[in-house]
């Protein structure tokens, strides 16, 4: 269906695509400003659906983690995730309302190692944004994607980088524990391929 609604050029396809959620400053503001407006012209029921989506944007993120648990057996404790971007979207180092910031607590509230890395987003402002003024041993912040991948038990993919499609995820894929676990939540990898490398691959609308 979205992509039937994109080839509408009034809507076009970019803001459509499946995902584990979306961030930045403006849509969700603007999406709770017409929330303000239609409560304050009497449409309370238009008010609540939009509202809605906020709600289904939040309980997407918090699907995703769940997801991540529920897949290694139900547990995370002391497990590796390598955490594969953290900007709300590539090629910006913006993290306001970052999907990632509740993926990250959510995993860390399972007593999960978290190890993230994002190639523009500094460590000060990953830490600021998960932990606030707090300290958590089990968020760790790599230099490089391999770095964060080495020994992970799962990778995560929260930001659509270019770098990223380009990973050897044969050598990470050798480099984790097994079964190696992949949640694209961005659907920007070659799934088929990495089915094939060995990897048990989730994947947000797909059907595995």
């Amino acid at each position: 269906m979205a992509r039937a609604i994109g080839y509408d050029s009034r809507i076009g396809p970019k803001f459509l695509k499946a995902s584990v959620g979306f961030g930045g400053s403006c849509f969700q503001k603007d999406i709770l400003n017409l929330v303000y407006l239609c409560e304050h012209f009497g449409l309370p029921e238009v008010a609540a659906y939009w509202e809605s989506v906020v709600k289904m944007n939040d309980w997407q993120k918090h699907r995703f983690s769940a997801r991540i648990v529920s897949d290694l057996f139900s547990t995370v404790t002391g497990k590796h995730i390598a955490v594969l971007g953290f900007a709300f979207k590539k090629d910006t180092n913006d993290t306001r309302e970052t999907a990632a910031i509740a993926v990250c607590r959510d995993l860390l509230s399972e007593g999960a190692r978290v190890v993230v890395y994002d190639p523009r987003v500094p460590e000060a402002q990953i830490r600021g944004e998960v932990l606030g003024s707090g300290k958590d041993p089990n968020l760790v912040v790599a230099k490089s994607a391999l770095e964060a991948c080495q020994g992970a038990h799962a990778v995560a993919v929260l930001t659509e980088w270019d770098e990223f499609k380009a990973l050897d995820f044969k050598k990470i894929h050798d480099g984790m524990h097994k079964p190696a676990f992949l949640f694209d939540g961005r659907n920007i990898l070659p799934h088929a391929k990495l089915k094939e490398m060995g990897f048990k691959v989730f994947a947000i609308g797909k059907p595995f």
